[in-house]
């Protein structure tokens, strides 16, 4: 069901972000996503000549985790193409941090306690997201056991459907089902 229809309005700004998961000839997985941010009007900004022009990106950032079928990051890539400011791309190569990290129960954390705050970046922080759940999405379901049961405890009781006393945990992973909800 759509939203209902908005008031009368003008778009002032508009963000993509668009994610892809891809099988390498190697066995392991690019997980790619690209944030880009565009403005309706022209805005002054003295690190881009003067002004970002309307329609020109203000952001346009992508990243890449290369990852095995367990999860685990093997190789972390960054860039910034478009930024308001002439320093931000300094601070992609922070991103190196995740590599040899793995997916799962508690890695947002971890990834924010590498890359958070004034030690990372603001938007390439709010990539992790959508590349975790886009690679949760491209390696699983695969048919493979094990792979059900990896992303299952990455996503277990991290929403409504994924809580451990939920039909779908209970009909799909019995062995992981509490009829009592956690914390309570």
């Amino acid at each position: 069901m759509p939203l209902p229809k908005p008031a009368r309005r003008k778009l002032h700004h508009r963000r993509q972000i668009v994610c892809e998961g891809y099988e390498r000839e190697d066995g392991l997985w690019d997980i790619e996503a690209r944030m880009t941010d565009k403005k309706s009007q022209t805005l002054d900004n003295p690190e881009r000549g003067g002004f970002v022009a309307a329609g020109e990106y203000f952001h346009d950032i992508r990243m890449r985790l290369t990852m095995d079928r367990n999860l685990k990051i093997h190789q972390v890539e960054a860039s910034m193409d478009a930024t308001p400011f002439q320093m931000c791309p300094g601070i992609v190569a922070v991103y190196k941090r995740l590599e040899g990290t793995r997916i799962g129960s508690g890695w947002h954390r971890k990834a924010l306690e590498l890359t958070g705050g004034a030690q990372g970046c603001t938007h390439l922080n709010e990539l992790l997201k959508p590349l975790t759940t886009t690679a949760i999405q491209t390696l699983w379901p695969s048919g493979d056991e094990d792979m059900v049961k990896l992303g299952a405890n990455g996503l277990l009781n991290t929403c409504h459907t994924w809580a451990q006393n939920s039909p779908a945990v209970e009909q799909y992973l019995p062995e992981l089902y509490l009829a009592e909800p956690p914390n309570g």
